[in-house]
């Protein structure tokens, strides 16, 4: 459960979409609101819960539209039961993705319906995962059926 929802100060709400363009793009919202769960620092814009504040940065939260925005990282069939149950992404069990650097925010995604599992930060560059392919490769940051997923 979310608890101290409140809307934010227009200074405030000013700072962050400033800070969410940077780095996601463009975003409008006309109400701008801050939640908490657990150690999460909730975003919520329009009524819509959209991003996540914690220790690992910001990033979208995964039934946000800004997920399809990232660069995608296809999991195979193997690979979706350990994603959905938090483990980070191994090389081995992707197979494909779009180019990226280490430190980016990327969607993991299904081969089969290409439906997004869980948001995760790149611990290497695309070229360097294509290059090793062995290793955990993707940190997972937030996945389908995690606690904050449940909560909202």
């Amino acid at each position: 459960m979310l608890r101290k929802r409140q809307s934010m100060k227009r200074k405030t709400s000013k700072k962050l979409l400033i800070e969410l363009a940077d780095v996601f793009g463009e975003i409008r919202a006309g109400k701008v609101e801050s939640a908490v769960f657990e150690d999460k620092q909730i975003y919520i814009l329009d009524n819509a819960v959209a991003y996540v504040r914690d220790a690992n940065g910001l990033y979208p939260y995964l039934r946000a539209e800004k997920v399809d925005t990232l660069p995608k990282v296809v999991v195979d069939m193997g690979a979706i039961r350990f994603v959905c149950n938090g483990a980070d992404v191994m090389a081995p069990g992707i197979t494909e993705m779009d180019a990226f650097e280490a430190g980016a925010l990327v969607v993991i995604r299904d081969m089969t319906h290409g439906k997004a599992l869980a948001v995760g930060k790149a611990k290497k560059s695309s070229a360097e995962i294509e290059a090793s392919r062995k290793g955990k490769v993707i940190q997972n940051l937030h996945y389908v059926g995690d606690k904050l997923w449940n909560a909202v």
